[in-house]
């Protein structure tokens, strides 16, 4: 993962926008289009028939959390929020942020049996997500007893449909063998900062080039669905070009940034490749004053679904980074990012950890309904979109 009130919203200036569509080059004639006008925050009326005990269900369905734990047991809590809840999904980690132990996988048949206990204990299918983009940020690897895996990078430089295709195959079959059912990848920034502390040095993104960019991920996405796993492209608007990591550090990119960065994804969205998109928590000035891209409406609802045409899930990156929680409280920055048009919240449960995050994160966003701060019918669209990728059984 990486991760981070609004004044008047300004707009990207026709010449900035001009600049940016003659840098693309071979892409000049996919350039992302012109920024929407700037929207307002839906108020709904509180509805008086709110079915509340099925609409905490729903909320929890829209929620991905972290634990800690290489075996469960049934009092746990985050087997009580799955079974009880209705929580939608966890996350799966090596390591533990906080306290830099095992957490969640020491083996094959040790995370198998995790995950088997997890799933059993639905009532509705778990998302079982996990990072596995390969090289450098593999949450399964010969430490656990996985296979090596090569990174973005060194797989964009081969830029070869049959070595991607291979590659992706060997980390799908990974992830079928233990259960995990949707991989936080592919990155799909382009690497224009090599100095990038989040990209480019760790070998996230396959290439500089979107046309590379975008060859690798469709054949990487089209092989993880043929292995019936799940994937996000991430980072929207486009990670490449920071200066930072957002998991440790609030991050303005509004003077790195360009509208290139949004040609991958524009291109993978307008192809019907992307199965979720993945946004971050950068500031960019560009596209929203004050509020991160994760938390503005103008990014989310007015760029990415008006202007992009993505009708899909919306997933947040980490909920608890730095970059968030450095400016806004849980519930503050859970407000926004639904009014922004989020449907699925990630957290991961690494920078803090936080026992009982998802009976307070659906305490407060059943308290949204009722004050019409957000409205029923965007949660019944969230939960359908996330119901529409898994299934409930």
């Amino acid at each position: 993962m990486t991760g981070d009130g609004i004044t008047r919203r300004r707009l990207l200036t026709g010449a900035g926008a001009a600049a940016v569509a003659a840098g693309v080059g071979a892409c000049a004639d996919r350039s992302s289009p012109a920024p929407a006008a700037a929207s307002t925050t839906p108020v709904a009326a509180a509805s008086p028939t709110l079915d509340e005990a099925t609409l905490r269900k729903k909320i929890a369905r829209m929620m991905i959390v972290g634990f800690r734990g290489a075996q469960v047991s049934p009092n746990d809590w985050i087997m009580k929020d799955i079974g009880e809840r209705g929580l939608g999904g966890v996350i799966l980690f090596d390591r533990d942020q906080l306290t830099g132990e095992s957490r969640n996988i020491d083996s094959p048949a040790q995370v198998t049996a995790l995950v088997k206990t997890l799933q059993d204990a639905a009532p509705h299918g778990l998302i079982v997500s996990i990072d596995q983009e390969g090289g450098r940020i593999a949450r399964l690897g010969p430490q656990n007893g996985f296979p090596a895996t090569k990174s973005q990078a060194e797989i964009g430089a081969l830029n070869s449909p049959a070595a991607t295709r291979a590659w992706a195959g060997g980390m799908a079959r990974s992830l079928v063998q233990i259960g995990v059912n949707f991989n936080f990848a592919p990155v799909a920034d382009l690497a224009v900062n090599p100095q990038n502390p989040a990209i480019a040095l760790l070998g996230r993104s396959f290439s500089a080039d979107p046309n590379v960019v975008v060859s690798c991920a469709t054949d990487t996405i089209d092989t993880y669905r043929q292995a019936k796993v799940r994937t996000s492209i991430k980072h929207f608007p486009g990670l490449g070009s920071a200066t930072g990591n957002t998991d440790f550090e609030a991050v303005d990119v509004t003077d790195t940034w360009t509208r290139a960065e949004i040609v991958p994804f524009q291109r993978l969205i307008a192809a019907g490749t992307a199965d979720t998109v993945m946004v971050t928590h950068f500031l960019n000035r560009k596209l929203d004053p004050d509020r991160p891209v994760s938390l503005s409406r103008a990014v989310v609802t007015d760029l990415l679904r008006g202007q992009l045409g993505w009708d899909g899930v919306v997933v947040t990156d980490d909920m608890q980074a730095v970059a968030i929680t450095s400016r806004y409280d849980r519930d503050e920055a859970t407000t926004y990012a639904l009014q922004a048009g989020v449907d699925q919240l990630v957290f991961c449960n690494q920078a803090v950890y936080d026992p009982a995050i998802v009976t307070e994160t659906v305490e407060h966003v059943l308290g949204l309904v009722r004050t019409g701060k957000v409205p029923a019918a965007q949660i019944d669209k969230s939960a359908a979109r996330i119901d529409a990728l898994w299934p409930p059984r």
